[in-house]
């Protein structure tokens, strides 16, 4: 009995942990949308970023929620914690929701005719 405990203490102990983590199923990644919009939240948050949007539909303003990826990703791209203010005008290249919702996985981010990152 001893042995058998013996055994499982050391192959818990190299067990690699598992990392959960959510899958981007919910986009479509093979669709691309652009909007033009203005920055309401720049959320630089673990484990992704979030920008909320506001973009004039034809129906009067919309919100749009764009996720990206975490902020390490982002740092080494040159992103910072400040690169998006609210106010800001944006352009954003993003993989639309599958449900059709307003919103998605974020490509990339044009501000003031510079693509950040």
């Amino acid at each position: 009995m001893k042995r058998i405990a013996s055994l499982f203490l050391l192959v818990a102990g190299l067990a690699t942990p598992v990392v959960a983590h959510h899958s981007f199923s919910m986009f479509d990644m093979q669709k691309e949308a652009t909007i033009e919009g203005t920055v309401r939240e720049f959320q630089w948050t673990n484990p992704h970023i979030f920008i909320e949007l506001v973009v004039d539909g034809s129906g009067g303003p919309q919100n749009y929620t764009i996720e990206g990826a975490t902020p390490g990703v982002l740092r080494k791209q040159g992103w910072k914690f400040n690169s998006l203010k609210p106010g800001d005008k944006v352009v954003v290249k993003f993989h639309p929701l599958k449900y059709g919702k307003n919103g998605g996985g974020l490509i990339s981010v044009t501000k003031d005719g510079t693509v950040l990152g």
